[in-house]
């Protein structure tokens, strides 16, 4: 396998741009070889299978979602509140948004996981992780309401996000901060 760091990030990005453009099925080496504009045959000196790509792009795009702790850090200074947990939830759809395709990808890995045991293990773990150190920040910040307030914060927030990448029309006339703030304040107590 090759070794050459950022060679092997710029492809496991072009794998993601595969798969938000393309879908799950679209993603192969040839595909992505033209995406990362390299010679054909680069990626599968990197990955050892179209399954290996699957689960280094799953790993990429989690690394590429997670926000600077010291960003985090500067958007708790106003203290727990209903308002706080608004505009933590504005600035996580907005993160969102500013990696549309790495979402989206995500949606395909999550489709693709369905099919693959393998990268369903994989993605379960990764994204489980990722709800339990939310629910213990959340905890650990003192936002308001209990582990059931951050778990159906979590699930309609993740439907607001499925609709406004997926079927933008659904949820059109409703500007989405508005939809967030009405979502946080049907769910998170005063």
């Amino acid at each position: 396998m090759a070794r050459n760091p950022e060679r092997r990030t710029a492809l496991i990005d072009a794998a993601i741009e595969v798969l938000a453009h393309e879908g799950a099925r679209g993603l192969t080496f040839r595909a992505v070889d033209a995406r990362a504009g390299v010679p054909v045959g680069t990626s599968s000196n990197y990955f050892a299978s179209r399954d290996d790509l699957f689960m280094q792009a799953g790993a990429r795009i989690n690394s590429r979602m997670t926000p600077d702790p010291a960003v985090v850090e500067e958007a708790l200074r106003p203290g727990p509140s209903r308002e706080l947990v608004t505009s933590l939830m504005r600035w996580l759809v907005q993160r969102m948004a500013d990696d549309r395709t790495g979402y989206l990808a995500m949606l395909e890995l999550r489709l693709e996981a369905t099919r693959r045991p393998a990268l369903r293990v994989q993605l379960t773990q990764t994204v489980r992780a990722e709800f339990d150190a939310g629910a213990d920040f959340y905890r650990a910040a003192g936002l308001p309401g209990d582990h059931d307030t951050f778990r159906a914060l979590y699930l309609a927030m993740t439907g607001v996000l499925l609709e406004h990448f997926t079927l933008p029309g659904v949820l059109s006339g409703t500007a989405l901060d508005d939809l967030v703030e009405s979502v946080v304040t049907q769910i998170v107590p005063g």
